[in-house]
């Protein structure tokens, strides 16, 4: 199945269940439902081996544990050779996100700018800067003020350390990923944050920010980020949403429902723009494939998958 470029949304491959699907089930998977691109948080062997010939485009998460190594520009090389070069010529790796949602405070920080510089010297080294992008993916913390979105900007705990991270980005002419959840967005402030602007379901413009109106949550969050990598220096800078997804249980909103219309909206929304940029798809990975019932944390993080562990699908979603 050719899948096509104008496709926006694919979808997250977690792989903490026990009674998950093979690699190459998986990779049918999404291949006979439309799905173009997805993201591993691993470089897991036999996920790549079965993308081999899938022409499915591929995020490559680094794990924070990962950073400290790879602050070693021979251990960067050996990760490229060993992860990226052996597949290179039939798995068609997109994006190698170093580092998930490190926080300045984090031990991880001090490192995640040398890790990112020395995975792209090595990418460079292998030839193969044309075809992979090397970003990091952050979350919505690093925000303050975070609303309205023309106010965004980057806190001053954050600027320091993402700031020099952007610029190497935008000289590299790489995305900065971002993890943007609504659901999250909404439990946190349910008062001031309806569920109808979480889901995509408001009848009309909800929060007016000069003259860009804003009928959910997730253009905001977007465009928030847009406005402080504006005041970062980095106006031209696109941004991938890397993860967002709706749990269907563990909480009061967390149903099947609310997740059915969040991940079906989302779908349908992100082949536009946003008010602030509104020309083109927004390239966006749901979270996740599988229900994982091994995720530590609250229940929720069990149930964000768009499919059950015996690959049946959750959620009537039509991809491409």
């Amino acid at each position: 199945m050719l899948i096509s470029g104008a496709q926006s949304a694919g979808v997250c491959y977690g792989r903490n269940g026990d009674n998950l699907p093979s690699d190459t089930e998986v990779v049918d998977l999404y291949k006979s439902n439309g799905i173009g691109r997805m993201r591993i948080y691993e470089p897991n062997q036999a996920t790549l081996e079965a993308l081999r010939g899938s022409n499915i485009e591929l995020m490559v998460t680094i794990l924070n544990n990962n950073l400290q190594a790879l602050t070693d520009a021979a251990a960067a090389t050996d990760w490229v050779q060993k992860n990226v070069q052996p597949y290179s010529a039939d798995v068609k790796f997109k994006y190698i996100a170093v580092g998930n949602e490190v926080h300045p405070d984090a031990a991880e920080a001090q490192y995640l700018l040398p890790a990112i510089q020395n995975i792209q010297n090595a990418v460079t080294a292998a030839n193969l800067q044309g075809q992979i992008k090397v970003s990091t993916a952050v979350d919505t913390t690093l925000l303050d003020p975070s609303f309205p979105p023309s106010d965004g900007a980057f806190s001053s705990a954050a600027n320091s350390f993402i700031t020099p991270i952007i610029t190497f980005l935008g000289n590299n002419g790489a995305p900065l990923l971002v993890n943007i959840y609504p659901y999250f967005a909404y439990i946190g402030d349910p008062a001031n944050i309806k569920l109808e602007y979480a889901l995509f379901t408001s009848p009309g413009v909800v929060v007016q920010d000069g003259s860009n109106g804003y009928q959910n949550i997730f253009d905001a969050i977007l465009d928030t980020h847009y406005s402080a990598l504006e005041k970062a220096g980095a106006s031209n800078m696109a941004i991938v949403v890397s993860e967002g997804g709706w749990p269907s249980e563990g909480s009061d909103a967390a149903t099947n429902g609310n997740a059915g219309t969040y991940y079906s909206n989302l779908i349908n929304h992100v082949k536009t723009g946003t008010p602030k940029r509104p020309n083109g798809a927004i390239e966006t990975y749901l979270f996740a494939m599988f229900d994982e019932n091994l995720k530590d944390g609250a229940e929720i993080e069990n149930h964000f998958g768009i499919f059950s562990p015996n690959k049946q699908p959750k959620y009537q979603l039509t991809f491409g």
